[in-house]
């Protein structure tokens, strides 16, 4: 996770989540292995802060300690709430110029490498954080049924963790094990032994969206991977995920993350290039 405070020139940042303009006093908050590359209009000065993923979910497990199992449950807890995975807030000159300070403090103590000032790089952590976290954009349930084609999941909207029917977990691993396939309502149906109606109702309340939503959330997930980690084509991507038309591919993949395959590829390279 990365929290980059803007604290002079302008800039604008680009991410698979579109082009937003960023000048002082913005905070940009991106969730792990979020693309993101900027460029300055002049000049930019930012401070940026990285946090370890495993530190920031052991940080919502305690503060959610009352409604969360155990640790387990808390990465999924952090997905489902933070349905944006990269967000500009704008914060404003006069509240990031109270952050200046501990920001400041913060850098040097990073470069302690004996860790001596833990507790104080933790406490200069906690008050930045206490400044920003309460403006972050979060998603505690489903307001509305058009929110169930959303991209990420979110939690039920009637009760915070209720027990997922076996069904819906039955279908969800027949999705997640093989997401080339042709699926169909009524053959997961079939599988689980439900009508498609009941089907659809108890995958939604356990995972925020229909079956074949989750399943177009799935291949989108990896044919970015595969653009990300590989040579193959776009074409060869989509089909490989379970597309067999490049078209069908590139607007499933616009329609997630806001851009076109071949867009994504190419901030990708230019993210390894120029990190941001």
């Amino acid at each position: 996770m990365k929290v980059i405070i803007a604290r002079d020139g302008s800039a604008i940042l680009f991410s698979e989540f579109g082009q937003k303009p960023v000048r002082p006093g913005d905070v940009i908050v991106l969730g792990p292995n979020v693309l993101c590359g900027s460029e300055p209009e002049g000049h930019i000065t930012v401070t940026t802060i990285y946090a370890d993923t495993d530190y920031v979910i052991d940080q919502a497990f305690w503060q959610y300690a009352g409604i969360l199992h155990d640790r387990l449950d808390a990465p999924v807890f952090v997905k489902e709430t933070i349905t944006e995975p990269a967000q500009i807030i704008r914060l404003g000159e006069h509240h990031t110029g109270l952050l200046m300070p501990w920001l400041d403090e913060l850098v040097a103590l990073s470069l302690d490498d004996k860790g001596v000032r833990f507790h104080r790089t933790q406490a200069l952590w906690f008050a930045i954080m206490d400044r920003i976290a309460p403006h972050i954009r979060v998603m505690d349930h489903r307001l509305s049924p058009s929110q169930r084609a959303r991209n990420v999941p979110v939690h039920p909207r009637v009760r915070r963790f209720a027990p997922t029917r076996p069904e819906a977990a039955e279908a969800r691993e027949a999705i997640g094990g093989a997401i080339a396939e042709s699926w169909t309502l009524d053959e997961l149906a079939a599988r689980v032994h439900l009508s498609t109606k009941q089907l659809g109702r108890v995958f939604t309340d356990a995972y925020g969206k229909t079956p074949l939503a989750y399943l177009t959330m799935l291949r989108v997930e990896e044919m970015a991977r595969l653009l990300r980690e590989t040579d193959l084509t776009i074409e060869q991507a989509g089909r490989q995920v379970g597309w067999h038309s490049r078209n069908r591919a590139s607007e499933a993949f616009r329609q997630a993350t806001g851009m076109t395959p071949s867009k994504y590829r190419a901030l990708r390279i230019e993210q390894n290039r120029h990190p941001a």
